[in-house]
């Protein structure tokens, strides 16, 4: 597995970048991923044509766009780059316009990157780090905070655990009511993955960047709940979803893919930011009713 550092060297960091409308910051973007040697130019257009063909899915979170497409010949190497831009520009996102960040990825497969995502989604989760990146005055500044070469603080895993008071939400206590119902106890032998009798899918797309972001945090939310054991994630895209629904017990996307999706005969939960573990507790609560 690559981490953050592996796939986003400094040269790929700009800072106020300016567009004059989401093509061109998606165009920034994809220049640095050439510049850096991880795409040619049609990697670009195609991140371009996945935003007209499918809507402004990518943008996951208030203000944060995460530009990507399939795996592709244009894909050197997985790599990624990171553009704030100077002044916000509309995406056409319901909630979470204006973008003022463009992150984007190019990945050679589906899983050489899915340790970065998980750091990447939990780096942006985090409102101390958030607001680190956002006041960042220098490529390298930002980069130090991205990699963990800054202030201690910056690294989510060497935070403290906060109290009960000051966190976001509480997990519930999983009763053996409110545990899916089905879910045996695993023994030491087999895992707590082995033992899962429930999958809930996560949709993007291309199955490889949003997709992920979403899986990233909801196994955050099942980890603080304790419930891991009993529920696996899998991070797919719009084709293979339609054909993986039955296996779910729910499936997790943008309000854009579950157009896409339609009528898949389980229920499909849109979440509108998807570094949100609130909102994704929520989700989760509602799917369960718990």
């Amino acid at each position: 597995m690559e981490d953050l550092k592996d796939l986003l060297p400094v040269e790929a960091v700009r800072l106020d970048v300016r567009a004059a409308d989401w093509r061109e910051a998606i165009g920034a973007a994809g220049r640095l991923m050439v510049e850096t040697g991880a795409t040619t130019d049609e990697y670009t257009r195609e991140m371009v044509a996945n935003v007209e063909e499918n809507g402004p899915y990518i943008v996951i979170a208030p203000g944060v766009a995460f530009a990507h497409s399939r795996p592709s010949p244009a894909v050197l190497t997985t790599g990624m780059s990171w553009v704030r831009l100077a002044e916000p520009v509309e995406f056409g996102h319901e909630s979470n316009d204006p973008v003022t960040l463009v992150v984007a990825l190019a990945a050679k497969d589906s899983a050489a990157h899915t340790s970065a995502m998980a750091s990447l989604a939990r780096l942006l989760g985090d409102p101390d780090t958030a607001s680190a990146l956002a006041a960042a005055a220098t490529p390298e500044a930002l980069h130090a905070v991205l990699t963990g070469d800054g202030a201690e603080a910056s690294d989510p895993s060497a935070a403290p655990e906060p109290s009960a008071a000051s966190k976001p939400f509480a997990a519930p206590e999983p009763s053996a009511a409110s545990k899916p119902s089905a879910a045996p106890e695993p023994s030491p032998a087999s895992g707590p993955r082995a033992a899962s009798l429930h999958k809930i899918l996560t949709v993007c797309g291309n199955g490889v960047g949003t997709s992920l972001f979403l899986k990233n945090t909801l196994e955050q939310v099942l980890d603080r709940w304790g419930w891991s054991r009993f529920v696996t994630v899998e991070a797919t895209d719009t084709i293979s979803a339609k054909g993986k629904a039955s296996e779910a017990v729910a499936l997790l996307t943008s309000r854009e893919i579950a157009r896409t999706l339609g009528d898949v005969g389980r229920p499909v939960k849109v979440v509108q930011d998807f570094t949100s573990t609130a909102e994704v507790d929520a989700v989760l609560r509602d799917t369960y009713d718990v």
